[in-house]
């Protein structure tokens, strides 16, 4: 559960107390007698990062970067990563209330570092039995110069990210594409967007060939689900659409992966995760955007009639695909996607995917694999975006020599390429869906943790939720 984010004109004397503090600051206002004082400063010299002192009444922490960071994107992250080292020190103590102040004269060093506690709060707990929860419930920001629009504005973003996270995290005993299309809609009701989802008869209606035929091996319909939110007063003529991947399960198709390798597939949906976990900021803190979010779901299981390597089918574009690896089948939902988007004359289209272990190996967990057709000045956009919340992008080349390794005998297209380049080759056969600006995101490696990093924790991360949140509310501000 989010700890509530409030702000406070006063600092109570019981309450535990976290104070962010350069190498100048007076800290003596903060302490009892000067032995404490001095304890601090000492620690201060030694480059301390948190500084504990426990008064008996509170647990005061003081919090002191290892070095002095100019303001910027790097200095963003070292505040978020402040706040989930103190999250850390905290979390078994029996802290209800956090008060949090800074000496450090820049009010967003507080935001960033309150983000970070917060997004280290996050737990999963539905399946535990005993469940140990930490005892933090409140978050008190003691700032005059941050406004309580920017407080709210944050706490839906983290909340946000932590619904992308539980949808992840959600096992496909329990989450089918049918119950992933229940939990989008209650999304959209909770924040005021609509959800439209089309069952296997529509979807077979309209020829979405890639979605039909990686779902042939599953014992559960597919889902294709049209999320919109159009506010009154929206800024954009032509709606942004981003497309998420919704493999509820990936088996790997006959094309079988390992038993290592589908212990944490349940994770292949972690696009269309934070496409709609997107949609609920949006519609939350009314921004002033018309955005559609589109999420093709279905899990990709094997059984008599799954698809099989050399099978040919026709996608909803027209374009016929030669199946060569049936452990292939992101790009064949989201081509259906991308090639349905083409109705709403998109200004642009973003898809994210845990679609290649190829941009994985390439990128780790650190970044994110983007390549496109949109013009310049939109990429470097999305570029500060992803430096501004530290989900950072590395451009892939789309060179036209990639597509020769899609070439087919029998169909339009494979669906694969060669041994090498195999997260561009991916991209490419994207591109063969697209005729608007689009960009395309590999998130496999960042969406899912088998180890703690930071405030993004072990297991779903939420990656992508911060990331399109600030990249379209800046899109906004320019409309």
């Amino acid at each position: 559960m989010l700890p509530s984010i409030q702000l406070t004109d006063s600092l109570s004397p019981d309450d535990d107390l976290a104070i962010l503090i350069h190498a100048g600051s007076d800290v003596s206002a903060y302490c009892q007698h000067p032995g404490e004082a001095n304890f601090v400063r000492q620690k201060i010299a030694e480059k301390t990062s948190v500084i504990h002192v426990n008064q008996y009444r509170r647990q005061v922490f003081f919090l002191h970067p290892e070095t002095d960071i100019r303001p910027g994107h790097r200095r963003k992250e070292a505040m978020r990563r402040l706040g989930a080292d103190l999250f850390r020190t905290v979390r078994m103590l029996p802290t209800e209330v956090m008060q949090m102040v800074s000496l450090t004269g820049d009010p967003d060093d507080l935001l960033r570092f309150c983000e970070g506690f917060a997004l280290s709060s996050y737990q999963f707990l539905k399946y535990k039995t005993q469940k140990k929860s930490h005892s933090i419930r409140t978050l008190l920001l003691h700032d005059q110069a941050i406004t309580p629009q920017r407080v709210r504005e944050l706490a839906n973003v983290i909340q946000a990210a932590m619904i992308a996270r539980d949808l992840v995290n959600e096992p496909v005993i329990y989450l089918t594409a049918e119950q992933f299309s229940k939990e989008i809609s209650i999304l959209g009701e909770h924040a005021g967007f609509d959800v439209e989802v089309f069952n296997k008869s529509k979807i077979r209606s309209l020829k979405m060939g890639g979605l039909l035929a990686v779902n042939t091996g599953s014992p559960n319909p597919p889902t294709f689900n049209v999320l919109e939110y159009k506010p009154e007063g929206a800024r954009n003529a032509k709606p942004y659409v981003l497309v998420g991947k919704g493999v509820v399960y990936d088996t790997g198709g006959l094309s079988i992966k390992t038993a290592v390798g589908m212990e944490t597939m349940k994770c292949d949906m972690a696009g269309g995760a934070a496409v709609a976990a997107t949609l609920y900021a949006l519609a939350h803190n009314n921004v002033p955007l018309h955005v559609v979010g589109l999420i093709p779901a279905t899990e990709n299981r094997l059984d008599g009639n799954a698809l099989a390597p050399g099978d040919v089918i026709t996608m909803h574009s027209g374009k016929t695909v030669e199946v060569l690896n049936t452990d292939a089948e992101g790009r064949l939902i989201l081509a259906d996607a991308l090639s349905y988007a083409t109705r709403y004359e998109p200004e642009l289209v973003i898809d994210l995917a845990t679609l290649t272990g190829a941009a994985a190996r390439v990128i780790g967990k650190e970044g994110v694999v983007m390549m496109g057709t949109a013009s310049e000045e939109v990429k470097k956009a999305l570029l500060r975006s992803g430096e501004e919340v530290y989900e950072r992008l590395v451009e892939f080349p789309l060179w036209e020599e990639y597509g020769q390794q899609l070439e087919s005998d029998i169909a339009d297209l494979k669906n694969i390429g060669g041994t090498e380049g195999g997260a561009i080759t991916a991209g490419k056969f994207l591109e063969h869906f697209t005729s608007y600006p689009w960009l395309h995101l590999d998130i496999a490696a960042g969406a899912y943790l088998t180890i703690a990093d930071s405030y993004r924790g072990k297991n779903a991360t939420g990656l992508g939720v911060r990331l399109l949140y600030h990249f379209l509310t800046e899109r906004a501000k320019e409309l």
